[in-house]
């Protein structure tokens, strides 16, 4: 009998240290105590834990009280959490489970932000050169995630935001699509740059970039010797903008 008891403890200890486990990774949790505590790791700004519980509720719980939002908290913690891949994702996957949803214009936006929030970021860290010379295709995919939030819920709190980030984003498409043409100029091929300054006329018209856009036009079309179109871009500057330099 002496021995019973030193193993009934180790039982035991085992019981505890197993029971602690499952806590720690969202076992034997409730789908609102794994919500709640999500919440306050996203509080505290612990993501990674947040993204642990919120994993765990979607998988365990897919189709309790808490799953769409849990859904929903997923997109922003890997967000946060610079996981570019696994937010859209996730934000597709709401999308097309949840076309319905009353929040699903939050996925939608985060899908635009998320390509933004690269956009920027990259290039802040990027600082050896300019902007305008870097590959725009992230800067393009946001416009267009936002462009289709607008369209589909164009009075959705979002779409306020959503349509200034447009137009930055509006202003650096337009200054890439002038620094091809000019690359195009200075290797001496004018039809191509013709065409990337009618690009950024035809797509993008109010942006802070057409002047130029028409000054490359003027030039092209004059060393290719094609007098009338090159008249009428030279009409339309002056017109637009007077006191831009010929």
């Amino acid at each position: 009998m002496k021995y019973i008891f030193p193993l009934i403890l180790l039982v035991l200890v085992g019981c505890s240290t197993s029971g602690k486990s499952q806590l720690t990774n969202g076992r034997g949790l409730t789908a609102r105590m794994l919500y709640e505590k999500s919440k306050d790791n996203i509080k505290s700004h612990n993501y990674k834990s947040a993204i642990s519980k919120l994993e765990s509720l979607d998988s365990r719980f897919p189709f309790g009280a808490y799953a769409e939002q849990s859904q929903l908290d997923l997109i922003y913690a890997y967000f946060q959490n610079r996981d570019s891949a696994s937010a859209i994702s996730q934000a597709d996957r709401f999308i097309r489970q949840h076309p319905r949803h009353a929040f699903v214009d939050y996925a939608y936006y985060m899908k635009g932000l998320i390509n933004f929030t690269a956009e920027i970021g990259f290039f802040q860290e990027a600082l050896s050169s300019k902007l305008s010379e870097r590959d725009a295709s992230t800067a393009r995919q946001s416009f267009k995630d936002f462009a289709v939030l607008l369209k589909k819920f164009p009075n959705s709190k979002y779409a306020n935001d959503a349509r200034k980030r447009m137009l930055y984003l509006r202003d650096r498409l337009a200054q890439y699509e002038i620094f091809v043409a000019r690359y195009y100029m200075e290797r001496k091929a004018y039809l191509a740059a013709v065409r990337r300054a009618k690009y950024v006329l035809e797509h993008y018209p109010r942006s802070n970039q057409n002047a130029q856009a028409l000054s490359i036009m003027v030039t092209s079309y004059d060393i290719l010797g094609i007098p009338t179109l090159a008249e009428k871009a030279r009409r339309t500057l002056k017109l637009n903008y007077p006191g831009y330099p010929l």
